[in-house]
Parts: structure tokens; sequence; C-alpha cells
């Protein structure tokens, strides 16, 4: 099935935050609850990325003539929002447990949390498949390999409980699970938000692109270049091609467009050709 390993990566997700949430109740530690709202939110991190890579793979039609792709950059955004709301409330708890401490068992923290993290794992090895191709599916294994470093840290801070007895550790390695998930979906909303601005695709370097296409045969000079990121993995360009009077066009745009698909992944190309620089801005 194509999807196959996806599904078992949510059930994965789902399974962790069931069994961390039973954990932190026994343990009575909000770095385990913080850990288990975080493993939820993946579940739901991936349940969006499969709606948007099945919405996504629906083909183009008279309306969308690009088709689906960007879905999948506003299933990232969503769930980079999600994220930062659930950040913010298990922060404001943490908050809370620093002011008015209670004492957690620091073993069922530990054992809990090193079971959670070879769940997190496993759920992440499912999901690395894809995440080259789609922000959608990068968005949700960084939120699931988030989720292993928060549980390392409750991992850690269960064992320093049981060795120094102090109740603070539990809540501030929860603020630092926090600020994990913090960077990984700043990383990913920045991301999405470069996207949906049309900026030029990350790894794509513009002038790279614009020195390729000056130096094939026939080109006299361009203008007018723009490379973007449609969604779905799919790039785009368009651009002014002044071409030599004395070459064939039919050949230079046959070896431009081979060009950039192949140095540059770019699967859209729109070339207006010239034979004399038009005037514009």
């Amino acid at each position: 099935m194509r999807y196959g390993r996806f599904f078992a990566a949510l059930a994965v997700c789902l399974a962790v935050a069931a069994f961390e949430v039973i954990g932190g109740l026994r343990a009575q530690s909000i770095g385990l609850i913080a850990d288990a709202v975080h493993a939820a939110t993946d579940g739901i991190a991936v349940l969006v990325m499969l709606a948007a890579m099945i919405i996504s793979a629906r083909p183009a039609n008279r309306r969308k003539t690009f088709g689906y792709g960007r879905i999948e950059v506003l299933g990232a955004v969503f769930n980079g929002a999600l994220l930062l709301f659930v950040t913010a409330v298990v922060a404001a708890a943490s908050v809370h447990r620093l002011i008015f401490p209670l004492h957690p068992e620091g073993g069922v923290m530990a054992v809990v949390s090193a079971i959670a993290l070879g769940g997190n794992l496993a759920g992440a090895l499912l999901l690395l498949q894809g995440v080259r191709r789609s922000i959608n599916a990068r968005s949700a294994f960084l939120n699931v390999a988030g989720d292993a470093l928060g549980s390392i840290a409750v991992l850690v801070a269960g064992l320093l409980v049981i060795a120094t007895h102090h109740a603070w550790l539990d809540p501030a390695f929860s603020l630092l699970v926090c600020v994990l998930v913090v960077v990984a979906v700043w990383h990913m909303i920045r991301e999405a938000a470069d996207v949906l601005l049309e900026a030029v695709p990350r790894g794509v370097d513009i002038g790279e692109v614009e020195r390729a296409i000056r130096s094939t045969s026939g080109v006299d000079s361009l203008h007018e270049l723009h490379v973007w990121a449609i969604g779905g993995g799919a790039n785009a360009l368009s651009a002014h091609v002044l071409i030599d009077a004395e070459t064939g066009t039919t050949g230079a745009l046959h070896a431009l467009r081979r060009t950039l698909r192949e140095r540059f992944d770019v699967t859209h190309v729109t070339l207006q050709v010239e034979r004399e620089r038009c005037e514009g801005p």
C-alpha cells in the first residue's frame, strides 16, 4: 500500500501519546505529559500530511492549473500553528509546576520515556521516505524527531530526579522540550512561508541557473528570471530569453528545458523567446 508506512507511523504516534499520558499521571510528571501532548500532535501532523498527500495527488484542472501541490504547504502551516499553541499551554503548566512543585517518580519517568523514545525513533524511520519531496512530510518528520529529543530530555530528567530528588528538574526539562519544539516549528513555518511568497526554492542557486541559461548555445542574454516552488516537490521557472538571430529557436528551447530539468529539477518551464530585448521594468 502506498501510504501504509504513514498509517503505521500514525498508529505509533497515538500509541506513544497514550502510553505517556498513563505514565505521566502515574509518575505525576509534567515532563511526560508535555511529551505525550507533543506525541498526540505528531499524530495529528501525520494525519494532516496523509490528507494533504492524497489531495495534492489530484490532477490539475481548468481552475487549478498547477494542481493541488500547495495543499501540503497549508498542511505544514496548520501543523506548525497547532504545535505552537500546544507548546504554549504546556509551557504555562510547566511554569506553574515550578512555582508549586510536586515531586515526580523519577523511575517511572525514566522507564516510560525510554520506551517512548523507541516508539518515536520507529515513527521517524517510517516517515523518512518522502522527506525530500514534500514540505508537509518534512514537517511531520520534524515533529516526530523533535518528540524523540523530548523523550531523551524526559529520560535524563527522570534519572536526575532519582539521583538528586529535586522536583524542579521535571518542569525545567519540560520547558526544554518546549524550546526544542519551537525551534523545529520556526524552521518549518519559515520554509512554508518561502513557498507561499514564491521565493527561490531551497537548494536552487539562482546565480547558477542564470549562468546555465546564458551558457546555452544560441542564448545572447536573459531577463525577468523567476524561479519558485509550486508545492509537492515541483519547481517552476519563467524568463525572457534573447535568442541569437542565426540560431534555431526550437533547438535552443529543447536544450534549455533539458538543462533546467536535469540540473535544477525544474519541471514547469515558461520561456518567452525574443529576437530583441523587450521593454519592461
